[in-house]
């Protein structure tokens, strides 16, 4: 009934909605009282037709709530592994740490030493850098204090500032960048996901080798994984704010 009546913008009549569900008048007027009293529904005291009340909101937000991201995740990273051929990571922020809490990996010989559970430092890891862009800097530097930023490799971020100016970069382009900064021959890319709030979930990653993920594969690989992380923001509930035209 609900579904009947938030399908037409101009409402429905009880009678309208006894034709269109095909059940007695008496059965609808007594289902549409029900759901008025609720606040499901509004009734027009004018018109007498009914139109979707605020309250419906409130299931939405609900069954949001208990979804899971790894269970929208992952069919949206089975995609992508095929379609870029690279081994796909879903990781979450844990006190100081980005812990993998899924893990998609290509048939072949090229394996990434990596597996759910694993705990990485944000600061020198593409997935690690998509979430805490997206943290306030209070917090961030109060991870940085606790878990320090170990060098792992000749390139990994040592220093606080740079760590924030790569971080405007992730903000800026809508995705992070680990160019053997955690292990020497592996280059990562990492996006962030949102949930309804518009609040940091997750973050989305790609592994390869430097190979792999070169120069010339970047862009395309960078698109496909800002399309996958897009995605399953959406389903999370998240929607992209809409951008006023200049001069308006």
């Amino acid at each position: 009934m609900l579904e009947a009546v938030a399908q037409e913008s101009e409402g429905l009549s009880n009678a309208e909605i006894s034709r269109k569900l095909e059940i007695p008048k008496s059965s609808a007027s007594y289902i549409l009282r029900t759901l008025e009293k609720q606040g499901y529904l509004n009734r027009n005291s004018e018109t007498g037709k009914y139109r979707v009340g605020l309250k419906v909101l409130s299931l939405s937000r609900g069954a949001l709530t208990g979804i899971d991201v790894r269970e929208v995740a992952l069919p949206i990273m089975r995609h992508l592994m095929e379609k870029t051929n690279l081994t796909c990571h879903l990781a979450i922020l844990d006190g100081s740490d980005a812990v993998y809490i899924e893990k998609v990996e290509p048939q072949g010989f090229i394996r990434m030493d990596t597996w759910v559970g694993r705990r990485m430092r944000v600061h020198a890891t593409s997935v690690g850098k998509a979430l805490v862009a997206h943290i306030p800097q209070e917090r961030l530097e109060r991870i940085i204090a606790e878990s320090g930023m170990e060098k792992r490799t000749a390139k990994t971020i040592t220093t606080l500032p740079r760590l924030l100016k790569d971080l405007e970069k992730v903000r800026e382009q809508g995705y992070a960048v680990d160019d053997e900064e955690n292990n020497m021959g592996a280059r990562c890319l990492g996006a962030p996901v949102f949930n309804q709030n518009g609040i940091i979930e997750a973050s989305l990653g790609l592994s390869g080798t430097i190979n792999q993920v070169n120069p010339n594969t970047m862009p395309r690989i960078i698109e496909a994984l800002k399309d996958a992380a897009r995605h399953v923001s959406m389903q999370l509930g998240y929607r992209t704010p809409h951008r006023r035209a200049s001069g308006v």
